[in-house]
C-alpha cells in the first residue's frame, strides 16, 4: 500500500514538472561593474551586478547570503518589458568579491550564469593608483531579422582613459562555460561592435564577451603585445525573428535624443533629465525598452501613428552606487527593433566644504557663508547662482547669498521620502576661452517627508489629469446640417485630404472622389448616404488640440472583420473627408457609406484619439500627415494624454431614425473615458433610445499599445485544459496502483 502511494505522489510530481517552465541556463544579458576597495589594496572589489531575466522576475533573496558585504536594488521603478517574447525584466544588486573572481550564480528557477572576473591588483605607472577596470553598459535584448544584417555597439568607458576592447569568451581559459562561437557573428574587438550577418535561422541566441582595458600607446610607437590590465564578462542575448516586411523598415532615432556615448554631470541631489525620440513609418511603436540604474523614472511614453517618445530622469541622492552609470534603450516594434543607444551618468566626484562654510535652511529660504581664504584664484565676481539675477556679495573674508526656496532658479526634487531643494553656485567666465579655476559648488536643504505636505511627484513631470483635467471623450453620428454643429456640416470647409501611404500602395488609388461627401440635403430615402462623424471631447484648455489616429469601421460589433477608415492619422480613401472647425478639441468627418460596402442597416465605428498641447506657446501639435512631421522630431515640445479608444454602438443606417433627433443633444453626461481599471465601459446619450448609434464603448490603454490580446485566450485555455487532462489522468492512475 505504502508502495503504491508513493508511485502515486511521484507521478504526480512527475507531471508537475512536465507542466512548469523550460529551465534555461543562460541570462538574457548581463555586465559587471567592477570597483576596487582601497582598503584592501585592490585584492578585493565592490563587483555590481546587472542581469536580464526571462519574466516573470525572480526575487533577489539567493544573491545575498548572512554576513556578506552585499546591497541587492530592489526599487519600486522595476524595468520590465515585452519584446523579445515572452517578457524580460532587470536585476541589480552589489557584492564584495576577490578581485580574481569564477562562480556560477543562480536567479529564481529559470536563469544560471557563470561569471569570470580578472582584476587582480595594478598600481599604475602614471598616477600611482590602482587600475580601474573598464565600464561597458547592458543593452536591452538585442533582436534581428532573418537575413536582415545589423550592427550592434557595445557602450564601454574607462575611468582612467585606458583604451577598451571586448573579445568573444574562452572556455579553455575558464571565462565561459558551454560557450561556442556564432558564425553568423562578427566583431571588431578595438570598437566593441557586433555584426550580424543576417545568415542565421530565427531563434534565440547567447553570446559571451571579455571587456579589457589596455594602456594606450603613442601614434609613433607600436606594442607587439599589450597585455590588458584586466578583464569583465559581457553577456548578450540576441533574437532573430522572422519577417514578412524585409530589412530596412526599423524605428529610426530623431532629434532631441542624446548622442550616442554621450555623457551628462550629475551633482549631488541634481536631476539628470533627457528625452528618446523615435519614428517607426511601418509599425508603431509598441515600447522604448530601457536598461539603467536603479529609480530610474521613466514617465510621458507616448507612441503616436508614427512617432514615440520617452522621457528619462534620474535624481542623485546619497549612494553606493558607480561612479559611472549608463543608460541604454531601444524602440520596439511588433517585428523591429530600432539601433541601439547609450547615455552615461557621470557622478561628479565632489570635495568637502571648507572650514567655517554656514549652509543654513529654513521655511522660506537658504542662506550661504563661505570663507574666501578657500576659494584660491577664483574670480569672486564671476559667481552666481542658477539665476544670474540672485545677488551674491563679498567682502574680505566671507562671500554671503540668501536664496529663496522659491527663486534663484531653486529647484525642489524627491529624494526618496524627502524634499530637497537645490541650487549651485558656479563660476561663469565672461570670456570663451579661459584658463582661471572654475567653482562648482552645490548646495542643498533637505527635508524630512515627514514635513513635507501636499501632493508628491518624483519628477517634474505634470499628470495627465493636471494638464488636461478630468477628460471625457466620445463618438457622435448625425446627418450632414444636422446635430450640435450644424452650422459647419450645412456648408463645410473640407481640408485637403491625405491618403494614407499603405492605402496608396495597396490600391493605387489617388484621385477617387464621392460625389455625396459634399451633399448637404439630405432625403428621407431607405438609408443613409451620406454620415457625419463627431468626434468629441470636453476639453477646455484654450491651447488643447485632438489628435485622431485611427479609426475603422464594421458590421461585427467586435470589429473582427473591420475596414480602415484612417490610419496614422491619414484617410485611406477620398471617401472620407475632414470637415474644418473653429475649434481644435473634436473633429469631423464626411463619411460616404456607400463606398463602406455594408449590406445591412448597421455597423459600428472604432476610434483612437489623443489630446496634446504643444509646450511652447508658439508651438503646434503635430500633423500626423505632414510630411515636415514625418522628418522631424514633432513630439518633443508637446505634452499628450494616454491613448483613448472608443468604439461605439451599433449606427443605425436608416434615414427614418435620424428625422426626429434633437439637433442642440448635449454630449452624453456619463462617457466615461479617464483611465481607470474597467477596461471597457459603455455610455448612453440622454433622452433618446433610437438610433443605437451613440453607445460608445471606450477602452483607456496608458501604454498607448492598443493591440487587444483576444487571440492569445485559446492558447491559455488549451494549456490550463491540458494540465487538468493531465492531473486528472494522474490522479487515475494514482487510484488504480492503490487498489
Amino acid at each position: 500500500m505504502l508502495h503504491r502511494l508513493k508511485l502515486g505522489v511521484l507521478l504526480q510530481w512527475l507531471i508537475l514538472f512536465l507542466l512548469s517552465p523550460a529551465y534555461e541556463a543562460s541570462s538574457l544579458g548581463l555586465t559587471v561593474h567592477v570597483v576596487p576597495l582601497e582598503e584592501y589594496g585592490g585584492k578585493t572589489v565592490r563587483a555590481h551586478f546587472s542581469v536580464i531575466t526571462p519574466s516573470p522576475c525572480p526575487d533577489l533573496l539567493a544573491v545575498c547570503a548572512a554576513g556578506e558585504d552585499c546591497q541587492a536594488h530592489r526599487t519600486a521603478l522595476p524595468f520590465s518589458y515585452t519584446k523579445p517574447s515572452p517578457a524580460w525584466c532587470v536585476r541589480q544588486w552589489q557584492k564584495t568579491v576577490p578581485s580574481n573572481y569564477n562562480t556560477f550564480l543562480k536567479l529564481g528557477f529559470k536563469t544560471e550564469f557563470y561569471v569570470s572576473i580578472k582584476a587582480d591588483p595594478k598600481i599604475r605607472a602614471n598616477n600611482g593608483k590602482l587600475n580601474r577596470p573598464p565600464f561597458v553598459a547592458l543593452p536591452p535584448p538585442l533582436r534581428a531579422s532573418v537575413n536582415c544584417p545589423a550592427d550592434f555597439h557595445i557602450s564601454t568607458k574607462d575611468l582612467d582613459g585606458d583604451n577598451v576592447r571586448c573579445r568573444f569568451a574562452r572556455a579553455d581559459t575558464g571565462e565561459c562555460r558551454d560557450c561556442f562561437p556564432h558564425n553568423f557573428l562578427e566583431l571588431d574587438e578595438a570598437s566593441c561592435t557586433l555584426t550580424f550577418t543576417g545568415k542565421a535561422a530565427a531563434g534565440q541566441y547567447f553570446i559571451y564577451l571579455m571587456a579589457e582595458d589596455l594602456i594606450p600607446s603613442p601614434p609613433t610607437r607600436q606594442i607587439l603585445y599589450n597585455s590588458p590590465l584586466s578583464s569583465v564578462p559581457v553577456h548578450l542575448s540576441l533574437t532573430v525573428e522572422e519577417s514578412a516586411s524585409g530589412c530596412g523598415s526599423n524605428p529610426l532615432v530623431l532629434d532631441g535624443t542624446p548622442d550616442r556615448d554621450s555623457v551628462q554631470f550629475v551633482l549631488p541631489f541634481q536631476e539628470g533629465k533627457f528625452n528618446a525620440n523615435y519614428k517607426s513609418d511601418l509599425e508603431s511603436v509598441l515600447e522604448i525598452a530601457v536598461v539603467g540604474p536603479p529609480d530610474l523614472y521613466r514617465v510621458g511614453f507616448v507612441s503616436i501613428s508614427n512617432l514615440a517618445k520617452l522621457t528619462m530622469a534620474w535624481i542623485r541622492s546619497a549612494n553606493n552606487l558607480t561612479q559611472l552609470l549608463p543608460v541604454c534603450f531601444v524602440a520596439n516594434t511588433k517585428s523591429f527593433q530600432s539601433g541601439l543607444r547609450c547615455v552615461w551618468l557621470y557622478q561628479r566626484e565632489m570635495r568637502t566644504l571648507p572650514d567655517g562654510t554656514e549652509l543654513r535652511c529654513n521655511q522660506t529660504e537658504m542662506s550661504l557663508l563661505l570663507p574666501v581664504t578657500s576659494l584660491t584664484n577664483v574670480n569672486l565676481d564671476e559667481l552666481q547662482l542658477n539665476s544670474p539675477t540672485c545677488p551674491v556679495t563679498h567682502n574680505s573674508t566671507h562671500l554671503t547669498a540668501h536664496i529663496p526656496l522659491g527663486g534663484c532658479g531653486t529647484k525642489a526634487v524627491h529624494s526618496g521620502t524627502e524634499l530637497v531643494y537645490t541650487n549651485t553656485l558656479k563660476s561663469v567666465h565672461h570670456t570663451v576661452i579661459s584658463r582661471r579655476p572654475s567653482l562648482i559648488l552645490p548646495l542643498a536643504c533637505r527635508i524630512p517627508g515627514a514635513q513635507v505636505k501636499g501632493s508628491q511627484f518624483a519628477v517634474n513631470f505634470p499628470t495627465e489629469r493636471e494638464t488636461f483635467g478630468e477628460v471625457m471623450v466620445w463618438l457622435e453620428f448625425h446627418l450632414p446640417g444636422q446635430g450640435p454643429r450644424a452650422r459647419l456640416t450645412s456648408s463645410p470647409r473640407f481640408r485637403s485630404n491625405v491618403l494614407s501611404p499603405r492605402f496608396r500602395r495597396d490600391t493605387g488609388s489617388e484621385s477617387s472622389t464621392s460625389n455625396s461627401s459634399t451633399q448637404t440635403g439630405v432625403q428621407p430615402e431607405e438609408t443613409v448616404k451620406t454620415l457625419d462623424l463627431y468626434v468629441l471631447s470636453n476639453c477646455s484648455i484654450d491651447r488643447a488640440e485632438m489628435i485622431v489616429t485611427e479609426c475603422r469601421e464594421s458590421e461585427m460589433e467586435n470589429l473582427t472583420d473591420s475596414r480602415p477608415i484612417m490610419e496614422k492619422g491619414c484617410m485611406t480613401s477620398n471617401n472620407t473627408l475632414e470637415i474644418i472647425t473653429e475649434q481644435n478639441t473634436f473633429k469631423i468627418y464626411r463619411l460616404d457609406i456607400n463606398s463602406f460596402s455594408v449590406s445591412g442597416t448597421k455597423m459600428y465605428i472604432e476610434c483612437k484619439v489623443n489630446l496634446c498641447i504643444a509646450t511652447m506657446p508658439s508651438g503646434t501639435c503635430p500633423d500626423l500627415c505632414s510630411n515636415s512631421s514625418r522628418s522631424t522630431s514633432t513630439l518633443i515640445d508637446s505634452v499628450f494624454t494616454s491613448t483613448y479608444s472608443i468604439r461605439s454602438g451599433p449606427v443605425s443606417l436608416l434615414v427614418a431614425d435620424f428625422m426626429d433627433r434633437n439637433a442642440t443633444d448635449p454630449p452624453p453626461s456619463n462617457a466615461p473615458s479617464t483611465p481607470g481599471p474597467n477596461p471597457s465601459q459603455t455610455a448612453t446619450m440622454p433622452g433618446r433610445t433610437p438610433p443605437a448609434s451613440q453607445v460608445p464603448s471606450v477602452t483607456t490603454n496608458t501604454n498607448t499599445n492598443t493591440n487587444t490580446t483576444a487571440s492569445q485566450a485559446p492558447e491559455v485555455a488549451t494549456s490550463r485544459i491540458a494540465g487538468v487532462i493531465l492531473m486528472t489522468i494522474a490522479m487515475f492512475l494514482q487510484m488504480t496502483i492503490l487498489q
